[in-house]
């Protein structure tokens, strides 16, 4: 795969009236929130199409980060767009687009890495995920 970066998924989500701060904005804590969202959907997507699975192995995240471009407000219909990037043999770079209407106000990323929750040990990347992306990249 090159390191272009592939959309994988997008999630439509509401801004909550609870969502907002004493500022009168979205606080900056949900913006991993709504990443988070778009991520645990793109996985269980993930999860149906891989069938029966190894309750031993799953997901962690082991780095986020984000840039605010233009504070949200409620209310407001969001879109958090997911797109994955560059793999290694257990991680995968995932990166968010969140939008409003048209108009990008923030971005993010999260390093994904699969592991054993009996060892704590990294394990490949599941096959469906990266026969998927080898063929969107072929």
């Amino acid at each position: 795969m090159t390191d272009q970066r592939i959309l994988v998924h997008t999630s439509f989500q509401s801004i909550r009236w609870g969502d907002m701060d004493a500022f009168q904005h979205v606080n900056n804590t949900l913006y991993f929130r709504y990443m988070e969202q778009a991520r645990l959907e793109w996985l269980f997507a993930l999860h149906a199409r891989m069938g029966a699975m190894d309750p031993d192995v799953g997901s962690v995240i082991v780095n986020a980060s984000c840039d605010f471009l233009l504070p949200l407000v409620y209310p407001a219909d969001i879109e958090v767009r997911m797109f994955l990037g560059k793999q290694g043999r257990s991680s995968i770079g995932s990166y968010y687009d969140i939008l409003l209407g048209e108009r990008k106000y923030a971005q993010g990323a999260s390093k994904i890495v699969w592991i054993s929750h009996s060892s704590g040990r990294s394990v490949p990347l599941p096959a469906v995920l990266v026969a998927s992306l080898e063929f969107r990249d072929a």
